[in-house]
């Protein structure tokens, strides 16, 4: 049986993704934070892809992953693209990026056939709807946060939408770079 492994980059308030201006620009904190720690981060990313027995995303990640990494050359892109990935939509029937697979039914079934079906570690990026339905149907068994030093203030914040509390039990704290601080959270359960 496979683990499920959800993994952000997240502010320090909570943020994840910050809605576009009015003239179409964004403030992107995820790329002005990260100037000096970009190859520590892509370090902890590529074991992390390496890791992965499989991928779990919402459309819009697929989607934006898709575009740019279908292309991509080096042992991160092409542990990427050779990996199964699995985009949990109701509006597509087939995913952007090569190698996957379309779950449009019930997502807490699928999902849980998918974790008893395959073994080792399926690990589910950004996504951010989709993982707060995973939590709230119990399907997660660990949270990695990379907290980025920045206060957004304003933007979608990863928990806003859980329901009932999810308790955690912090399994590790590592440094990435001068100021990265990736969280470990193993999900408890009720024994």
């Amino acid at each position: 049986m496979a683990e499920l492994i959800v993994t952000e980059n997240i502010t320090l308030d909570g943020v994840v993704s910050v809605p576009m201006e009015e003239d179409g620009s964004k403030d992107d904190w995820f790329e002005t934070s990260m100037r000096d720690d970009r190859a520590a981060w892509a370090e902890v990313e590529v074991a992390e892809a390496i890791e992965a027995t499989a991928l779990l995303l919402g459309r819009r990640t697929d989607e934006y992953f898709g575009r740019r990494w279908n292309n991509r050359t080096g042992v991160w892109a092409e542990r990427l693209n050779a990996l199964p990935k699995f985009v949990v939509s109701s509006t597509i029937d087939e995913a952007t990026w090569q190698n996957s697979t379309v779950l449009s039914d019930d997502v807490a079934d699928e999902v849980a056939e998918l974790k008893r079906n395959l073994d080792g570690v399926i690990v589910t990026y950004g996504s951010r709807q989709l993982m707060q339905a995973l939590l709230k149907n119990d399907l997660v068994d660990e949270v990695r946060l990379l907290v980025f030093p920045v206060i957004q203030g304003s933007g979608e914040r990863l928990f806003d939408a859980i329901g009932s509390a999810t308790a955690l039990r912090l399994d590790s704290v590592r440094q990435v770079g001068e100021g990265i601080a990736r969280l470990t959270y193993r999900v408890e359960r009720a024994q």
